[in-house]
């Protein structure tokens, strides 16, 4: 079993031996074991508070291996609306609780909630329910690194 203990930039140049495809929560977790994609066993022992991003390369303990991250695919609600403003106070009102989101200038991108999905409709925005990678925001303090994974 791998141990990976060191994120690195991404570089789509780089030459992997595995994939790991994880979930937004998923890719939360600093200290967790996991199966690459091809039934890897890999065991993550990064830094607490560490949050991988879609791209990122984790390197094993030993240096020898590289492990390329990938947001998987998941149920997530997508958000459009008619005007930017519209797009904009959904993006007020969800914030306000605390919400995961992932933010463009097109659309936001959220995990499904009956709750939410009813006050955005009330609001006049369009949602419709995706499985799609899901990016959300690191947070104002978090990692300045920031990108997105459109699909």
């Amino acid at each position: 079993m791998l141990t990976l203990t060191r994120r690195l930039t991404p570089d789509p140049t780089a030459t992997v031996q595995h994939t790991l495809a994880l979930t937004a929560e998923e890719r939360t977790r600093s200290r967790h074991y996991f199966e690459t994609e091809t039934g890897e066993g890999v065991y993550l022992h990064l830094p607490r508070g560490t949050v991988l991003r879609h791209g990122d390369l984790l390197q094993s303990e030993d240096q020898c291996c590289l492990v390329r991250v990938i947001a998987k695919p998941e149920p997530v609600l997508v958000v459009t609306a008619k005007t930017p403003l519209d797009l904009l106070r959904a993006a007020y009102h969800l914030g306000n609780r605390h919400v995961p989101l992932e933010v463009t200038e097109t659309y936001l991108r959220l995990s499904p909630d009956p709750v939410l999905q009813s006050m955005l409709e009330q609001m006049g925005l369009q949602v419709a329910p995706a499985i799609l990678p899901f990016e959300p925001e690191s947070g104002a303090y978090g990692q300045s690194q920031h990108h997105h994974v459109h699909s």
